[in-house]
């Protein structure tokens, strides 16, 4: 009688993840900056999609029931970082190798095998930003109330002022860095890392969350220097997003290099 075979497929393992320190977060900066200065005059136009994303975000909500949003909808844009900046991590590995990095390799992730596995973390980016919207309403409801209207005119007003105010900055930051937290475990290696290897989304986001739980103080530290980079950039009208977007995902793709074992 012939046997049966147990077809159950193994999780795949996990490549070797290395300990690193805050000397590795400078060098990749460094070299993240190095990439930039190479293709700034390419690219730097991509970098000024989250702007534009930012004052459209300001034209939805402002004298609107969604004004309450306005301030999570674009500090939540962040969460999508990870998955916008999937084509730096292609130029940055081209020009790794030493092959050619033009500006129109910057959409190969999305044409390649990269392209099933970024569709599903994406998809996952898009259901903690979600959440994260869902999460900064209920704050607001909570502090000062679902039927309340908000009027441009005496929104800081009310936020400072007021004891609601305070309360929902206060519940609202302390949310806003939860998911923070979340979103730089899901996606700090997971997406280079489907753009470097044929992997699936599944093994990306282990070997993420590995990776963080191996370096847990370099990690935070990592996320702290993406929130005052990213804070500097959205200060002058959010222009200075134009630099630091590239950067930091040309820098993203050197950390991911130091961390994983390729």
């Amino acid at each position: 009688m012939p046997t049966i075979q147990d077809t159950t497929s193994t999780p795949a393992k996990l490549p070797e993840i290395r300990h690193i320190d805050a000397s590795d977060l400078s060098w990749s900066l460094r070299e993240g900056w190095k990439d930039f200065r190479a293709k700034r005059g390419d690219l730097i136009v991509i970098g000024l999609v989250y702007p534009i994303v930012c004052l459209i975000a300001a034209v939805v909500t402002f004298n609107n029931p969604l004004l309450p949003l306005f301030f999570p909808l674009v500090a939540g844009l962040s969460i999508a970082g990870p998955a916008a900046a999937s084509g730096f991590y292609e130029l940055a590995r081209r020009r790794e190798e030493g092959r050619d990095s033009s500006w129109w390799h910057f959409l190969d992730p999305l044409n390649g095998r990269s392209r099933t596995p970024l569709a599903v973390l994406t998809i996952g980016l898009a259901g903690l930003f979600l959440a994260w919207l869902i999460a900064a309403y209920a704050i607001y409801a909570v502090t000062f109330g679902a039927d309340t209207p908000m009027r441009p005119s005496d929104l800081f007003g009310r936020l400072f002022t007021t004891t609601a105010g305070w309360q929902m900055i206060l519940l609202g930051n302390l949310a806003g860095l939860c998911f923070a937290v979340v979103t730089l475990a899901f996606a700090v290696v997971s997406f280079p890392m489907v753009v470097d290897k044929p992997v699936d989304a599944g093994l990306a986001v282990r070997t993420s969350l590995a990776a963080v739980r191996r370096n847990p103080g370099t990690m935070l530290r990592w996320g702290l220097y993406v929130a005052a980079l990213l804070l500097i950039g959205l200060i002058p009208l959010a222009v200075g997003l134009a630099v630091i977007l590239p950067w930091l995902g040309y820098s993203t793709w050197h950390l991911y290099t130091k961390l994983v074992v390729r």
